[in-house]
């Protein structure tokens, strides 16, 4: 196996132990599907992964910006931002990122009698784009939520409800439509200042400028921007902004990450930048809330 420069600015990474792992294939619940190790890269330049002897778990590889590509077998294939793409047990693989536009990405090796029936189809890469019904954020959570639990120990408790959650999490993948029309979530529907607000929630990782917003109201930057800041007292990317830093303060409260950590998960690769907007919208720096919020 080729091994990519070490460490990533900003990236998390859990492998779970192998007394743990033989615990997971002991459990009737967790044995059926259980997580080897999850992580997150953002901005992965020069992450390149090879592995000519097949191992036994299934590789699941969500592409949240950026690009890459990935050869299953003999066979290549190139993903963009917004794909997802699953690798195969038992074949030979590879994976790097686009060396132009490094890929940020979120990934998990996993296994269990259950795990080709969640792969099924997802050898090629499949969408998940932003739109009107999307709920990409929950799911970010819902990841999230995966990655904590394991964090804070292996107990049989924590074991099963990371088991459980990571069955929600692959069937928002494996049955998108059906995740997208469930939610409880009111419609947007002739609301365009709604549609922009949420457009902004399923991309706070991501850098995205008013054309971009404005694009999915129908209406050009400047009537867009003029009817958001009567709507909300803001400018959109000032919103956008105080997104961000909502977002934050949530990790900054909830999570250990660090704060270069925190400020990609927010989109903003500058982590001098990041300080100067949060002390700016929140009076204070990230490392100063922190200490209030321990104290």
């Amino acid at each position: 196996m080729i091994r990519q420069k070490d460490g990533f600015n900003g990236e998390r990474a859990l492998v779970v132990p192998q007394l743990v792992l033989k615990m997971m294939g002991n459990d009737p619940l967790v044995s059926m599907l259980h997580i080897t190790d999850i992580g997150y890269y953002p901005k992965a330049r020069h992450h390149f992964r090879e592995r000519k002897t097949p191992i036994d778990q299934y590789v699941l590889i969500y592409c949240l910006d950026g690009a890459g590509r990935y050869r299953i077998g003999s066979r290549e294939f190139q993903v963009s931002a917004n794909q997802y793409f699953i690798l195969p047990a038992g074949i030979p693989h590879l994976y790097a990122a686009d060396d132009n536009d490094p890929w940020t990405i979120y990934w998990i090796h996993f296994k269990g009698p259950l795990a080709p029936y969640y792969a099924e189809g997802a050898t090629k890469p499949l969408d998940i784009l932003p739109e009107k019904h999307s709920r990409i954020n929950n799911r970010l959570n819902i990841f999230e939520e995966i990655f904590n639990t394991l964090k804070s120990g292996y107990s049989n408790e924590n074991l099963r409800y990371v088991s459980s959650l990571f069955h929600y999490y692959l069937g928002s993948l494996r049955y998108i439509q059906q995740y997208r029309n469930a939610s409880s979530e009111p419609g947007n529907e002739g609301d365009a200042i709604k549609e922009a607000i949420h457009f902004m929630q399923e991309n706070i990782e991501k850098h995205v400028t008013l054309h971009d917003m404005a694009a999915q109201t129908g209406y050009s930057p400047s009537h867009f921007s003029a009817l958001f800041k009567k709507q909300t007292g803001h400018a959109p990317l000032a919103y956008f902004n105080l997104l961000k830093v909502q977002q934050a303060c949530f990790m900054l409260d909830s999570t250990e990450m660090k704060i270069n950590q925190i400020c990609y998960k927010v989109g903003i690769e500058d982590t001098y930048y990041f300080s100067r907007l949060f002390s700016k919208i929140m009076g204070m720096s990230p490392s100063e809330y922190k200490k209030t919020k321990k104290g």
